[in-house]
């Protein structure tokens, strides 16, 4: 499957090993998210061919995360792992929206085989671009933002801004990235341009919601936090 490019969103480092190198051995390329939250910002903000969800997370299981994932409109083929092998479980995983359901522990040419099989499937196919982190959601083709399901009316410089603390999420941005990635400026113009709008972003983004989602860092810049 040379060319192919997997999301693995899993705890165990020795899973994601041996999953990465099985996955080499056909030409595929596996990127790596160790919890639910970074891999639920890589699977809807990346071109990804197919996901391997583990379904046991340390911070959201993978039936939440496949949940959020379909709620948003991503469609990219999902192979879930794990030890929970039932029937039950199985019809579960697959009832949320997975594609396709391996009980651990199993072969590698098992798991090369169902994912052949899960991208020939989904061959032609495409998925929408949409950033989610916490309780938000930002879908770039459609330019529109949401919490908690709700739709936040954004001018188009807010929504500009919004996606690239999206793209960003629980990490600093700075003034001088804001000015260059999103007014693409590459000097400072001495205005108050950025407070404004990060003022107006925040209040939309925040009045009627319990618990504030953008901080603003002093002598650094701004972090967008999951909720």
């Amino acid at each position: 499957m040379p060319g192919l490019n997997i999301l693995h969103i899993e705890d165990d480092a020795q899973t994601a090993d041996m999953v990465s190198a099985a996955m080499a051995r056909t030409g595929a390329k596996t990127i790596w998210a160790a919890d639910g939250n970074e891999g639920l910002r890589l699977a809807a903000g990346s071109q990804f061919d197919l996901v391997i969800l583990d379904r046991m997370l340390p911070d959201m299981s993978g039936i939440e995360i496949i949940g959020k994932l379909r709620e948003a409109g991503v469609d990219v083929p999902v192979l879930m792992l794990s030890a929970l092998g039932r029937t039950e479980n199985r019809i579960e995983g697959l009832d949320a929206g997975v594609d396709d359901y391996l009980a651990k522990p199993f072969e590698q040419e098992e798991l090369i085989a169902r994912v052949r099989a899960l991208h020939r499937r989904a061959s032609g196919q495409s998925h929408s671009a949409v950033i989610i982190f916490g309780d938000m959601e930002c879908h770039i083709k459609a330019r529109t933002a949401h919490r908690q399901g709700r739709h936040v009316p954004l001018s188009p410089k807010e929504f500009d801004l919004f996606r690239y603390f999206m793209q960003n999420a629980g990490e600093i941005v700075t003034r001088e990235m804001l000015l260059l990635n999103v007014w693409n400026l590459k000097f400072d113009p001495q205005t108050n341009v950025i407070d404004v709008n990060v003022g107006r972003l925040r209040r939309k983004l925040e009045e009627g919601f319990d618990k504030p989602v953008l901080e603003t860092i002093w002598g650094a810049g701004y972090r967008l936090h999951a909720v």
